[in-house]
């Protein structure tokens, strides 16, 4: 039986009014199968033509929460704070400068519905238009390889998952662990039993913007990245010897310069996607 589902999007200063506006007609308007409710979180105050866009979209056919946070709190907070707003159990993430496939939750839901409480998708990356395909991501998809890989790597595309949020909440939700909160709620969804699956096909279109392969490296991100390996030791989800591969591989990533980090990126992660699992990080990393 088909169930409701609520659609958990977030905007903050940063976010670019014409994107915004595109994301949501692709998750809503243009939709196969529509969200039954529209979560939109305000993560602090957003310039004038950025609110004018909140304000049109939020007159749409479709019911839309509208989340106002005073203070830009970031990406985890804001998002358990849609998660508290979301009236069903079924939740669908989505970025505000992506763009959904037409099928994406005529795909996704059913999945839910037969028993899953995670599900994500592949990604197509585009640069300039959606016709600039420039990578592709396809993630691991069997259970137990997505466990074995989520050692190393964020098994899951964040913007194409779809949830159970009763899952979310009993593995704590996102936590304040920025640029990471979604790995880190991954990882504990995994270790804590739930039932995880991933579409190989591609579902979301990815914007790929300028500084995209700087915002992968860096020193805010490696002290990210080290709080992150931490926590995942300190939960017993990572071995010690895979602890200290983490931080070597991925600390060293980080600190790589952008104008390697960029080749090697184009090299081993998006023309082939997940399936090889290469030492690069490949989790959505954007500043908020």
């Amino acid at each position: 039986m088909a169930e409701p589902f609520s659609l958990l999007l977030t905007v903050y200063a940063g976010d670019r009014a014409d994107y915004v506006r595109d994301a949501f007609h692709s998750a809503v308007d243009a939709q196969t199968r529509r969200p039954d409710q529209v979560v939109l979180v305000q993560d602090g105050p957003v310039p004038a033509e950025l609110d004018a866009c909140l304000e049109e979209v939020r007159a749409g056919p479709v019911e839309v929460t509208f989340l106002r946070l005073e203070r830009n709190a970031g990406l985890g907070v804001a998002l358990d704070q849609g998660l508290a707003a979301s009236r069903h159990d079924v939740v669908a993430r989505m970025d505000a400068d992506d763009i959904a496939m037409p099928q994406r939750f005529a795909v996704q839901l059913p999945v839910i519905e037969e028993g899953a409480d995670l599900v994500g998708a592949g990604m197509l990356e585009f640069g300039s238009d959606r016709q600039d395909i420039v990578g592709r991501r396809t993630p691991v998809s069997a259970p137990a390889d997505i466990a074995r890989y989520a050692r190393l790597h964020d098994p899951f595309n964040h913007p194409t998952v779809v949830y159970r949020r009763r899952a979310v909440l009993a593995a704590g939700g996102y936590g304040d662990l920025p640029l990471m909160e979604d790995y880190w709620l991954f990882a504990r969804m995994i270790a804590g039993g739930a039932t995880v699956v991933n579409l190989p096909e591609p579902l979301v279109y990815y914007r790929v913007g300028d500084g995209a392969y700087e915002r992968r490296g860096g020193m805010a991100l490696l002290r990210a990245e080290l709080r992150l390996q931490r926590e995942l030791r300190r939960g017993g989800f990572t071995t010690r010897a895979q602890y200290v591969r983490n931080v070597s591989v991925r600390g060293g990533y980080r600190l790589t310069p952008a104008w390697i980090r960029r080749p090697l990126y184009r090299r081993f992660v998006a023309p082939k996607g997940a399936r090889d699992v290469s030492a690069l990080p490949t989790e959505d990393v954007r500043e908020r």
